[in-house]
């Protein structure tokens, strides 16, 4: 990778989770850089619906073949790496990061990394139902030896449905703020000493204010993190 500021590609999937992470790095970024600052950034996504179709049907091979294809746009762009602001298109990134032209950050290693910053123990995972039962974030967790419940089975249904429903849509309410925060409450209750907002939407609905638990704001934290790569700081 070339010395000096980088440029960043981020290959997005849910719009309000990406925008999050794109406004993050250019707010975060003038702390690093000065005034109206920010490393150069290259986005691309194909619509949501194309990855819900392969999502839905569990072929994550055709998962990873849209997000090499914008890998490949990102790096035709300039960029030097890539991020990915969706915590439940990772279940491919194994297939990915085999014939991507450029290295990524993975999002569930920065959250287990911040996690084990932390000296947390145990954490909840909230997001898709896909992520919440899948293998992204228990691998990532073990390594640092974190253990991870997830929301009961009813739980996870709802929390899904509010994600399709309203979040990547933009619709945040209160009553479905009130719906995660009784759900972390839950997860407190069961022995969490954290949660992981494992979705990129759901810090636009759950603040640490919200929240009965430390938070672990996975979008802001891949973000950060992309940051630091880009900055070398």
């Amino acid at each position: 990778m070339k010395k000096g500021i980088v440029h960043i590609g981020i290959v997005a999937c849910s719009a309000e989770g990406a925008a999050l992470c794109y406004r993050t790095i250019c707010i975060e970024g003038m702390k690093l850089m000065g005034k109206h600052s920010h490393p150069e950034v290259t986005m691309h996504t194909h619509p949501l619906n194309e990855y819900m179709r392969y999502i839905e049907a569990g072929n994550w091979d055709g998962v990873a073949d849209l997000m090499l294809s914008s890998a490949e746009k990102v790096a035709k762009a300039g960029a030097d790496f890539i991020i990915c602001p969706d915590n439940t298109i990772h279940q491919a990134f194994d297939r990915v990061i085999e014939k991507s032209p450029l290295p990524w950050l993975h999002i569930a290693e920065i959250v287990a990394a911040e996690a084990a910053r932390e000296n947390y123990r145990c954490v909840g995972v909230l997001g898709t139902r896909c992520l919440m039962e899948g293998p992204v974030y228990p691998n990532k967790l073990a390594t640092v030896s974190i253990e991870r419940l997830m929301p009961t089975a009813n739980e996870r249904g709802r929390i899904n449905e509010i994600i399709f429903n309203q979040l990547v849509k933009g619709q945040f309410t209160i009553k479905s703020r009130a719906y995660f925060t009784k759900v972390i409450d839950r997860l407190k209750d069961r022995g969490c000493d954290a949660v992981v907002l494992g979705c990129t939407e759901i810090p636009l609905l759950i603040s640490q204010e919200d929240s009965p638990l430390p938070t672990l704001d996975s979008t802001r934290l891949l973000a950060m993190a992309a940051l630091r790569r880009a900055t070398d700081s």
